[in-house]
């Protein structure tokens, strides 16, 4: 019986690994790789997103400010882990012009989920809610979280594309688009 039990749950652990591959693999289908659009030394594609209250915001709004556009969803974990980095970056150097604003990349759902998931976690920068063409402008969103570092023109300083090596490896990128 005991054994029985062991391989059920075998059976239901490899079940949820299958389909959480499978969910990757149909994002990254639908977001396939375009090129180094938004590469580095180049500007930043221009785009206009809708914020959580539903308001739009375009990224040309914000020249003159160091931007930092970070592509996460609330169901990735090494987003969720550098959410709180973020918000101490955005405490420490907005006062010098850096705006930190989060792409949300979630499927289309609840939005309220999103607002939850900000609100819980201290989220003091905006949130945009993502499109796929924006994604592509940006050369493809194939891994999250993907961020870009931008100088107060708009051009790309430094992208990152997975989880950095912790706080400190965020804040030098911010300092470098800062100039510090």
């Amino acid at each position: 019986m005991v054994g029985l039990k062991r391989n059920v749950v075998v059976f239901g652990v490899m079940v949820v690994v299958l389909a959480g591959l499978l969910s990757m693999a149909v994002y990254r289908r639908h977001m396939p790789h375009t090129g180094e659009v938004a590469a580095k030394g180049k500007p930043a594609p221009e785009f206009t997103l809708t914020d959580l209250a539903g308001h739009p915001v375009a990224l040309s709004s914000l020249r003159g400010k160091v931007v930092v556009l970070n592509f996460w969803a609330t169901w990735c974990p090494p987003c969720k882990q550098e959410i709180p980095w973020f918000v101490e970056m955005q405490k420490r150097y907005g006062a010098q012009g850096l705006q930190v604003v989060g792409i949300n990349m979630d499927d289309a759902g609840d939005l309220k989920d999103v607002a939850r998931f900000a609100a819980e976690n201290g989220v003091n920068y905006p949130i945009l809610i993502g499109q796929e063409a924006v994604a592509q402008q940006y050369g493809g969103i194939d891994s999250l979280p993907t961020t870009f570092y931008l100088d107060r023109k708009g051009g790309v300083v430094e992208r990152f594309i997975g989880q950095p090596n912790g706080q400190d490896e965020v804040e030098k990128s911010i300092r470098l688009a800062l100039g510090l």
